[in-house]
This record gives C-alpha cells, sequence and structure tokens, in this order.
C-alpha cells in the first residue's frame, strides 16, 4: 500500500453502531481519503482489537493504510500498516523496536524539538496541532500556523496538520509546506462523508501544489 498522508482521516466510534460505523468509513474512503488511523480511547483492548480488524478490512479493499492510535500491540495483533503515538504515549524508538522497520511510525510533534526528536528516533511522519479547537474529547493546546512551518522546514519526512480544519477555514493553511491534513469532525460528524472527502481531498491537494 502507498503511503500518502494528503486525507489522513482520524476516526470516532462514539455513539455508533458497527454498521454505522463502517459505513462512514466506506464513504470517506470513497470519497478519497488516503490514510486512516482508528483512534479508541475507551475501548478495552478487545474491543479495541475487534474494531481495528474490522476497520483494517474496510481500509484493506481500497488500499489505504491503517493506523492504530497509541496501542502498538493492538497495530501488531491487528496486523495494521502502523501506529501514532502522542507525546504520553510509548516513545517513538520504542514503538520502532516492537513493530520493526517494516510498520509506519507517527509522532505527535507541537514544536520543532519535539519534532527533531522523534525524527531521530525513527517517526516516518509528524502531526503537528491543533490548529483549530476541536470537539473531540482529545486534550487540544492550539499550534500557530508559523510553528507548524518551522516543523514542517526542520525535518525531512512528512508533516500533517490537525485540529478543527474543515473546508471553510483550511485557507489558513495557504503557503504552508503540509504533506498533508488530518481531520475528525469534518469527516465523521459529516452529512455526507464521502462529498466531503471529496472537497477537503481538493482542496488539500491545491495547496500542496501551490506550495511546490
Amino acid at each position: 500500500m502507498k503511503f500518502d498522508p494528503t486525507l489522513y482521516l482520524v476516526t470516532d466510534s462514539t455513539g455508533r453502531t458497527d454498521d454505522d460505523f463502517l459505513s462512514i468509513l466506506e464513504k470517506a474512503l470513497t470519497g478519497g481519503v488516503t490514510l486512516v488511523q482508528l483512534r479508541e480511547k475507551e475501548r478495552g483492548g478487545g474491543e479495541y482489537l475487534r474494531l481495528a480488524r474490522l476497520t483494517k478490512a474496510g481500509c484493506d479493499r481500497y488500499r489505504v493504510p491503517l493506523i492504530i492510535d497509541d496501542r502498538a500491540d493492538i497495530a501488531m495483533a491487528a496486523d495494521a500498516a502502523g501506529v501514532h503515538v502522542g507525546q504520553s504515549d510509548l516513545p517513538v524508538c520504542e514503538a520502532r523496536k516492537l513493530l520493526g522497520e517494516d510498520k509506519i511510525v507517527g509522532a505527535t510533534a507541537k514544536t520543532v524539538e519535539q519534532a527533531q526528536k522523534a525524527y531521530r528516533e525513527g517517526a516516518d511522519y509528524l502531526g503537528t496541532g491543533a490548529i483549530f479547537p476541536t470537539t473531540t474529547k482529545v486534550k487540544t493546546v492550539l499550534t500557530p500556523v508559523s510553528r507548524l512551518n518551522d516543523v514542517c522546514r526542520s525535518v525531512p519526512i512528512p508533516v500533517v496538520a490537525i485540529g478543527g480544519l474543515n473546508a471553510g477555514n483550511m485557507d489558513v493553511l495557504n503557503g504552508s509546506p503540509i504533506d498533508g491534513i488530518a481531520v475528525v469532525s469534518a469527516i465523521m460528524k459529516s452529512a455526507d462523508p464521502e462529498a466531503a472527502a471529496r472537497e477537503l481531498f481538493a482542496r488539500v491537494r491545491v495547496i500542496k501544489e501551490n506550495n511546490r
């Protein structure tokens, strides 16, 4: 599978049945999502693994890599493409040891120092934000676009912007050397996830082309 962080969907299954969740996922993939991260803060290991396997089956049909949030053990058990770790999670170097060189390890980095440390430890890509306030249950600290740009220029690996981004506010990223955006609500809470994904993908592609 090709690693392409252009449109990175971070999932939210809160209050949804499996069928509803997987339906949204498929519509998003049809619309152009290029990378999926399964994020389950409230599920125990068994439930997380069960949903990971269902999600991977959906992603595999579209040849889109699945990244597991936080849990390297779940990523290994589900044979996902990789794992994404935050600043308070398993260190990048330890995730790399567990998963090996053939898997993807992503990391959250809010500063140049964090970005360079993650890169030295073996991260394949970084997520930087939050650019705007979010409605997810994850604690966020706002990141100025100027700092996002500094992070992008400080490491030779892809950087995606995250945090409250949607089709109506993405203009703030014009001129930023990002490799993609990560979204949750803009797709997961959309009345038409396929159309939302298609519009987001088109807008991100324009930003990337203009910044080459």
